[in-house]
C-alpha cells in the first residue's frame, strides 16, 4: 500500500513514517528546499515528494498513485500573534489536502488532530470522543484551528472520503527531538520552582504510533480516537521527571496572583518584542484545569499497554535512538 505522510519531518509524522515504512511503501511530503528534519537518519528508507499543504497544485501532484494519506502537518503555537498562521496552516492546509484527495480519487485519510479540538469547560472533569465543542474562553487559537480543520475532514467524509481522526494529548518524544511538545522537559531541567494546580494528559510517542498503526490495520474508518495514556497532576508529572533527570522538582504551587503577575510580565516583554513565552490568560486558565481525556474507546478496541511515565522520561532524556 502506498501511503503519503504530510508533516513527516516533524515529531509525530516522523515516528509514523518509521513505523509504516516497515510494512508499506511510504512517501513523505516536504517543502522545496526544506531539510529532512527528524527523518534525516531515515531518509533513504522512504520516498520523497515535494509539496506544501498551502499549495493545492503541489498536493495534487504528490497524490499520484497514493492509496492513503496521513495528514500530520500542522502548526502548534499558543502565541496570540500566531492566530492567522494557525488558521492558514491548520485549517486552509487541511482543506487543501481534503480537496486534493477528492479531486484525485484518493479515498482514505488519517487526520492528526488534537484533544484541544474537544469541547471543554471549567466545570468539566472528563472528555471523550463524543464531547461536543463549546464556545469558551478556554479555547486557544490553536484549539479553534484544530477544531475547524477537523470540520473540513468530516466535510470530506460527507463527500466520499473514508476518514479516521486521531486526537493525541501531549506527546512525549525525545528531548533531542526539540519539537514543541517536548519543550515541557525544559521546565524541570531549567530548575523552575513552581507548578500549576491542574493536570496534564500525556502519551509516549511510541505508544501513540503503535495505537495509530493498530487502528489503521483494523480499518476503523469514520471514527475518531483519543490517544492518551493517562492524566496526572502537574506536580506529580514534574516530580517524576525531576527524579529521572537528577534535578530538584518544582515544590511551590503557583497562586492566581503569581499567574496574573507572570502574564503581565510576559505581556510587557511581548510588547517590547522580547518574549515568545506561551503563557497568556488562556494558557494560564488551562493550567488550572483538572480534566481527564478518556481513552476507553481505544482500550475497548485494542487494549494497549502504555509505558510507565518514568520509563518514558528515562528514554526521552537518554541517548537511546528513536
Amino acid at each position: 500500500m502506498k501511503i503519503l505522510i504530510t508533516g513527516a519531518t516533524g515529531l509525530f509524522g516522523s515516528y509514523l513514517a518509521r513505523k509504516f515504512a516497515l510494512q508499506h511503501e511510504v512517501f513523505c511530503l516536504k517543502r522545496q528546499g526544506q531539510g529532512y528534519g527528524l527523518l534525516d537518519d531515515f531518509k533513504e528508507q522512504v520516498q520523497w515528494r515535494e509539496g506544501d499543504v498551502l499549495d493545492p497544485i503541489s498536493i495534487e501532484e504528490a497524490l499520484d498513485e497514493i492509496d492513503v494519506v496521513i495528514h500530520a502537518a500542522g502548526k502548534v503555537s499558543f502565541h496570540p500573534k500566531d492566530s492567522e498562521d494557525l488558521n492558514k496552516v491548520n485549517v486552509e492546509g487541511t482543506t487543501n489536502v481534503v480537496n486534493a484527495m477528492l479531486g484525485k480519487g484518493v479515498g482514505k485519510l488519517i487526520h492528526v488532530s488534537s484533544v484541544s479540538a474537544l469541547g471543554r469547560t471549567a466545570e468539566g472533569k472528563t472528555c471523550n470522543e463524543e464531547t461536543a465543542w463549546v464556545e469558551s474562553n478556554l479555547n486557544t487559537p490553536y484549539a479553534v484551528s484544530k477544531y475547524q480543520a477537523e470540520l473540513e475532514v468530516w466535510r470530506g467524509a460527507m463527500e466520499g472520503l473514508q476518514v479516521m481522526v486521531l486526537l493525541p494529548s501531549v506527546i512525549l518524544g525525545k528531548l533531542s527531538d526539540a519539537r514543541s511538545s517536548t519543550q515541557v522537559y525544559q521546565y524541570v531541567l531549567e530548575g523552575s520552582k513552581y507548578y500549576p494546580p491542574g493536570s496534564i494528559n500525556y502519551i509516549d510517542i511510541r505508544d501513540a504510533v503503535e495505537i495509530t498503526y493498530g487502528l489503521f490495520e483494523k480499518g476503523l474508518w469514520g471514527e475518531k480516537f483519543i490517544l492518551n495514556a493517562a492524566s496526572i497532576s502537574y506536580r506529580d508529572f514534574f516530580v517524576q521527571m525531576a527524579e529521572v533527570a537528577g534535578k530538584k522538582p518544582p515544590t511551590k504551587p503557583v497562586s492566581d496572583f503569581q499567574l496574573t503577575l507572570a502574564i503581565l510580565a510576559v505581556g510587557i516583554a511581548r510588547a517590547m518584542g522580547f518574549s515568545k513565552n506561551p503563557l497568556n490568560k488562556q494558557t494560564a486558565m488551562l493550567s488550572k484545569l483538572d480534566i481527564t481525556m478518556l481513552n476507553d474507546k481505544v482500550q475497548r478496541i485494542l487494549g494497549p499497554t502504555y509505558r510507565p511515565l518514568r520509563e518514558s522520561f528515562q528514554w526521552a532524556l537518554s541517548n537511546e535512538k528513536r
